[in-house]
């Protein structure tokens, strides 16, 4: 049980952040292993540690320092009444639909046929600019490189100097970079 000293909670009480920011940090260990104990189908770990920081809050709200517990001690039993009572409405079963049910895979959208058009279009004119943009020579290089020769093969087989292959892949890749 973590030690809060009692000024630190009436200071918090009365509205305090930089003491409540002190309580919360001291009491997360507890919020989180009663969120582990609490998770179930239908209530996971962070909803559970959501559901202890409420009890949190109602113990704030509700304690008494004049009271026999210590905040502390109180606090716990709060936290852990508001995860269980989670847990109990998570297990209803007429949540059971829900926590037997898988969860729908997202599915990517299927396109419309104004999408298609539109991709057809825009695929349509990237490639005219291409052909209007590139030589020949630097044209059939690039094909033979994206076919995965390496450019000293590509200039065996177009029977051309290794050098003026390079310099057609320079000048392809930076007019496409333009483009």
């Amino acid at each position: 049980m973590p030690k809060i000293p009692p000024q630190l909670c009436i200071k918090a009480i009365q509205g305090d952040q930089a003491a409540l920011a002190k309580v919360i940090t001291q009491m997360m260990p507890t919020i989180r292993r009663g969120a582990l104990r609490a998770a179930c189908p239908g209530l996971d770990l962070e909803d559970a540690e959501q559901e202890g920081l409420i009890g949190l809050f109602t113990a704030l709200r509700t304690y008494d320092p004049q009271g026999a517990a210590s905040f502390p001690t109180y606090a716990a039993v709060c936290i852990r009444n508001a995860q269980w009572s989670a847990r109990r409405a998570a297990v209803r079963k007429k949540h059971a639909p829900l926590n037997d049910s898988l969860p729908l895979t997202e599915q990517e959208s299927i396109p419309g046929p104004e999408e298609e058009l539109l991709e057809q279009e825009a695929y349509s004119s990237t490639l005219e600019q291409v052909n209007t943009l590139l030589s020949p020579l630097e044209k059939l290089v690039i094909g033979l490189r994206l076919d995965g020769l390496a450019p000293r093969q590509i200039a065996q087989r177009l029977n051309l100097p290794a050098k003026s292959v390079e310099n057609a892949l320079t000048r392809a890749r930076r007019k496409l970079r333009q483009l």
